[in-house]
């Protein structure tokens, strides 16, 4: 299954991009504690949905009129943690491929059934570490947007506004998140527990949970790890934890991708 590197989708907003087969993934660039995936097929695409903080889009082929793509992905209603009625997509994870196609990709089920329990993992439970880590003290938050200034080019001026603020503001919020999702006293626990929990679902008998090639579920998680990158969060990641070979792993084969 090929593997290639992109180019930046959008150089402004700091995105990233990586091809997996034929699906493409783009990511927010490190330091902003916003993480973003984008999914398509070569071709021709159809948008699906876009989420608000961390913008998420579902783009199809246009071999298949965007009406029916839709109707793969039934809305369903349902009562979040803080009991306010969301929309839910319950297939959300599930590749839209024909038998020949899913053999191809996954030579089994179980490997596709393992691929959307970690993809929903990184979302559900993964992502919600990053800000309460990334923004966990004074002197990260600010160190954060530092990042986030220098790579956005803002004025002196401006620049000095968004940094002193928008830090305050996420140091605030860091803290709300962290009670929201029921953190640890310090957060770079969960962090940690996190990266083992994901290192040990791997395993030793494979370099990528693809096999030996990264997967779906390597390169979400890696996405969400990645906007850490330059910060302290993610050095005390890779010191503390078992990840670092399997992340660099996943790194050295975007990088070496055929482009």
């Amino acid at each position: 299954m090929p593997l290639a590197a992109g180019p930046p989708v959008s150089p402004t907003r700091g995105w990233e991009a990586f091809v997996h087969g034929s699906w493409l993934h783009c990511g927010a660039g490190s330091g902003g504690g916003v993480r973003g995936v984008i999914t398509l097929k070569r071709g021709g695409f159809s948008l699906l949905e876009e989420e608000g903080v961390g913008v998420r889009l579902w783009m199809f082929p246009q071999r298949q009129p965007l009406e029916d793509i839709i109707t793969y992905y039934p809305p369903m209603k349902a009562m979040n943690d803080q009991g306010k009625e969301v929309t839910e997509f319950c297939n959300k994870y599930w590749l839209m491929l024909d038998e020949k196609e899913a053999q191809r990709m996954y030579g089994g089920k179980e490997a596709r059934t393992e691929e959307m329990k970690w993809r929903q993992w990184a979302d559900d439970w993964l992502v919600h570490l990053i800000s309460p880590n990334v923004y966990r003290t004074p002197a990260e938050a600010l160190a954060s947007f530092d990042y986030i200034v220098r790579e956005g080019k803002f004025g002196a001026v401006e620049g000095a506004m968004a940094k002193y603020l928008g830090a305050a503001a996420m140091y605030l919020i860091s803290k709300r998140l962290k009670s929201r999702h029921h953190l640890q006293d310090d957060v770079r626990e969960d962090l940690y527990e996190a990266a083992d929990k994901w290192v040990a679902a791997v395993g030793k008998n494979r370099p990528f949970m693809g096999g030996q090639e990264p997967n779906l579920a390597d390169l979400a998680v890696y996405g969400v790890l990645r906007v850490m990158e330059g910060l302290e969060a993610f050095d005390d990641l890779m010191q503390h934890t078992r990840i670092q070979p399997w992340y660099l792993r996943v790194e050295k084969a975007i990088a070496e991708a055929p482009q």
